[in-house]
C-alpha cells in the first residue's frame, strides 16, 4: 500500500515540476532552467544524506555495470524534454504522452529484462491495457 501511495505522490510531483519548470524557462532559457533543477536537485540530496544516511558517497562507483551512472545524464534530458514538452502541448496532454511512453519502455525492459531486470512473461491483457492507455489519451484531450 505505501509503495502505491509514493508512486502516486511520485507523478503528482512530476507534474507539478514540469510546471514549474516550464514557467523558470520562461525567465531564462531551457538550459538554464534544466541546470537550476539538476543543481537544486543536487543540493537537496546532500543535504538529505548528510542528515539521514552518511554512507559512503563513492559506493555509487561500485555498481556493476558503469552505464548506470548515466541516471543524471538522462535526467537532464529528461528535464529538458518535459519542459519543452509542456510547453507546446501543456501539462494535460504532455504528461499523458510521458506517462504512455513510460509504461511502454517500462513493459519493454520487463518483456526483454533489459538493464538487470528480471524477464517477465509477456501478457496480452498488458498489451490490452497499454491499448486502453493510448485510446485514452486521444478521447481524453487530442484536437
Amino acid at each position: 500500500m505505501i509503495g502505491i501511495l509514493i508512486a502516486l505522490i511520485s507523478g503528482a510531483l512530476m507534474s507539478i515540476q514540469g510546471v514549474f519548470n516550464t514557467q523558470v524557462t520562461e525567465s531564462s532559457s531551457v538550459w538554464v532552467s534544466a541546470s537550476w533543477v539538476q543543481f537544486s536537485a543536487l543540493l537537496t540530496c546532500l543535504a538529505v544524506w548528510a542528515v539521514k544516511e552518511r554512507t559512503n558517497l563513492l559506493g555509487v562507483f561500485q555498481v556493476e555495470h558503469k552505464y548506470m551512472l548515466l541516471g543524471g545524464v538522462i535526467g537532464a534530458f529528461i528535464t529538458f524534454t518535459v519542459i519543452q514538452s509542456m510547453s507546446s502541448l501543456g501539462p494535460a496532454r504532455s504528461v499523458m504522452l510521458i506517462v504512455i511512453a513510460q509504461l511502454l519502455v517500462a513493459y519493454l525492459i520487463e518483456l526483454f529484462g533489459m538493464f538487470g531486470m528480471e524477464k517477465a512473461a509477456f501478457e496480452w491483457r498488458k498489451a490490452l491495457g497499454m491499448a486502453i492507455a493510448i485510446a485514452g489519451v486521444i478521447l481524453f484531450k487530442w484536437e
